[in-house]
């Protein structure tokens, strides 16, 4: 009897990833920058419409074509030379401290972006879409404006007594919505958009109140914050960057260690993705939604510190601004990622801060820049739009192809198998 011949062992065959060039294309971030791109391309056409040097010569196209093109050249280039010069550095100012100014403006600007963009970010995690961003900045404002002129402490305490009011006003707002979802299932869509107009009643009705803007007063604007509660500026001289942006970026560390380093922060991600699964496993969802709207209210209530205490020091009706629907589309643009939230906010802080400057150097409408925001939001939310615009692959599709050619492999070897038997 022949020994058998032992076999050498089959090499253990490694798992293919895509190369380089079909990660980045398949990338989240890329996608992010085509949106940003696609985006600057919308609003440039609108930037040619607005112009009238480039409709005149358009009447004639045919005729000079040169002066067509060259008018759309200058015109853009202006556009945006102005932009930057808002936005980033100005090469044409007078001063150094001017030239250097637009970029603080950003930085100041994008402060209240970030921290409401967090609190956004943390809800889209945790699959809920909170809607009531700008109620809980409202609440925040009101509690944290309140500690700050009313209140006579000394200058540490009294701006943490004033941050910590305005956490806390967020945190109730949000903690109300988060309650009635955990309890009742009542949509947090819902609940946080009548949130924001019982908030925005509630403040003009507070600034009608002697207690909010004195005695005899009838201005709805309410007393100053007392020096001691204000943030103090980074930076001397004609600059308004102040200690908020630092607690912008302190509250991205925070939260990026919440998400992706604590297991309350792996609950929230848990019942995001799969909230049946998540209970399943034992996790109290309904505890994590009311703790997931608290955290996002407060982060949204720490984004109302940076006008109050930073660069308005008092309340008005307006005192929110757009603060809480733009946040939704810098946690958009962010992929609700603490750094891309960071990066997302910035880049807005720029568009609104070069904006202005961009209207008063050519006269083009303020307003472009808000079709570029609202345009970057369609194209982040529609990944599968800007995919067939660039012809760009869809994620793990090297996945299927590899599959199917190995499915393909493994019949034409069962055929040949089978002819030889």
């Amino acid at each position: 009897m022949s020994e058998a011949t032992p076999t050498a062992p089959r090499a253990q065959a490694r798992p293919e990833r895509p190369g380089l060039l079909r990660q980045i294309a398949e990338s989240n971030a890329l996608m992010g920058v085509l949106a940003v791109i696609s985006a600057m391309i919308v609003g440039s056409l609108l930037i040619l419409f607005a112009d009238d040097n480039v409709r005149a010569t358009a009447g004639y196209l045919f005729a000079r074509p040169a002066d067509f093109f060259g008018a759309v050249g200058s015109c853009l280039a202006e556009a945006y030379s102005a932009l930057l010069r808002g936005g980033i550095f100005d090469w044409q100012a007078s001063s150094t401290a001017r030239m250097w100014r637009p970029i603080t403006e950003t930085l100041t600007v994008s402060t209240p972006l970030i921290l409401a963009g967090l609190g956004m970010a943390v809800a889209f995690r945790a699959g809920l879409f909170n809607v009531g961003g700008q109620g809980q900045i409202l609440l925040g404002a009101i509690v944290g404006g309140y500690a700050g002129f009313a209140w006579d402490l000394p200058g540490g305490l009294h701006l943490l007594v004033a941050v910590l009011g305005a956490i806390l006003g967020g945190a109730l707002w949000g903690g109300i919505v988060g309650v009635l979802r955990a309890t009742t299932g009542a949509s947090e869509v819902i609940t946080t958009i009548m949130l924001n107009s019982v908030a925005a009643y509630l403040m003009a009705h507070l600034l009608t109140t002697a207690t909010f803007i004195g005695a005899g007063n009838a201005n709805p604007k309410s007393l100053p914050v007392a020096a001691t509660a204000q943030y103090p500026k980074l930076i001397v001289g004609p600059f308004r960057l102040h200690l908020g942006f630092i607690v912008a970026l302190l509250a991205a560390a925070f939260v990026w260690w919440l998400l992706e380093r604590s297991e309350i922060g792996f609950q929230f991600r848990a019942t995001g993705l799969n909230p049946q699964a998540a209970l399943t496993a034992g996790i109290n969802v309904p505890r994590i939604t009311a703790l997931v709207m608290i955290v996002s209210g407060a982060l949204c209530g720490l984004a109302s510190t940076a006008p109050v205490l930073g660069t308005q020091h008092y309340l008005t009706t307006s005192v929110a601004g757009s603060i809480g629907f733009d946040a939704m589309t810098v946690a958009l643009l962010g992929r609700s990622t603490p750094q891309g939230t960071v990066l997302a906010g910035l880049l807005f802080g720029a568009l609104t801060a070069g904006g202005t400057t961009m209207q008063a150097a050519t006269g083009t409408p303020i307003d472009i820049v808000l079709v570029l925001q609202s345009m970057i939001v369609l194209f982040i939310a529609a990944p599968p739009l800007v995919r067939a615009i660039y012809h760009l692959p869809a994620p793990g599709s090297w996945k299927r192809r590899r599959r199917d050619v190995l499915a393909k492999s493994s019949a034409v070897t069962a055929s040949a198998d089978k002819k030889e038997a």
